[in-house]
């Protein structure tokens, strides 16, 4: 069974993950992420199998709810469990900020991000 960690880390670790990412076709560089998180509450999670980073996921507060921006796991490390666990260490850090509501956005050809977020309770309250 491998070594599964989440913890908080650097963005830049979050940048080398989606930059391997194959659903980023134009991943966001350090100085974009840092523009948009910089001044404003964030939380910036990486997930470590064995001590290797193989997903990350990265939320800010935005409009008085935590946005989940972006996030991934690496090919080879997906069906783990990594996603759920990753969505769940948010999740507790979101409640033990004062965070009610948690928003995010997918695309309609991400499919498996669909999924994910129906089986954990996420509702769809936008289309454009």
């Amino acid at each position: 069974m491998k070594n599964i960690k989440i913890k908080k880390g650097q963005r830049a670790i979050s940048v080398q993950i989606m930059e391997q990412l194959p659903e980023f076709d134009h991943p966001y560089n350090l100085l974009e992420v840092k523009k948009r998180t910089d001044n404003t509450p964030h939380l910036n999670l990486i997930a470590y199998v064995d001590e290797k980073p193989a997903g990350f996921k990265l939320g800010y507060e935005r409009n008085g709810c935590f946005y989940s921006w972006l996030g991934g796991v690496l090919p080879e490390y997906r069906r783990m469990g990594i996603a759920k666990k990753l969505a769940d260490e948010q999740e507790k850090w979101a409640r033990e900020n004062n965070y009610k509501t948690i928003v995010f956005k997918t695309r309609n050809r991400h499919k498996a991000m669909l999924l994910f977020s129906l089986n954990n309770g996420f509702d769809i309250f936008k289309i454009e």
